[in-house]
């Protein structure tokens, strides 16, 4: 059994999510129910610019996708990884040949061959967490329900 601990730091989390402006997405989908796409909708709302990679498609929420991290054209501050665990040593790999800052592994994509290359490689290494649940939870936007109602839960009933 893997011990996250190391993988999970607050501060880490935090100083990751705060540094980033660019973040890669490995194995966002087109279809919108599922949890990849409803990330990437969330961080591009949020302000960051997301770059899809799915070799299965050429466009992702209006941005140009990618078929590997090797083919996108920009520095990438997170890889944020939407795969199978068995799939994470060859992300890592090609995270460390564009000089990712980080490699953020998804709830259950758990691979310690993978963090290991991707901090040999010089890469931050969060993993089993969810980046758009983290963004919520240290930028102050999380509801009990998982996402921003936007109203002042205060506010009596009958009085708005």
């Amino acid at each position: 059994m893997t011990d996250l601990g190391h993988y999970q730091d607050p501060l880490t989390i935090q100083r990751v999510l705060h540094s980033a402006k660019t973040i890669a997405i490995v194995g966002l989908s087109n279809n919108e129910l599922r949890a990849s796409h409803f990330v990437g909708y969330y961080l591009k709302r949020h302000g960051y610019r997301v770059i899809p990679v799915n070799p299965r498609e050429t466009q992702i929420l209006g941005e140009t996708c990618y078929p590997s991290l090797l083919d996108v054209p920009v520095p990438v501050d997170i890889v944020d990884v939407f795969r199978a665990p068995d799939a994470l040593p060859q992300i890592a790999r090609d995270a460390v040949a564009i000089h990712a800052g980080a490699l953020w592994c998804q709830f259950g994509v758990i691979n310690e061959e993978g963090a290991r290359i991707a901090e040999d490689g010089g890469a931050t290494v969060i993993m089993d967490r969810c980046l758009k649940i983290e963004h919520a939870r240290y930028v102050g936007r999380m509801h009990w329900l998982g996402f921003n109602t936007q109203r002042i839960t205060s506010v009596r009933a009958g009085l708005q």
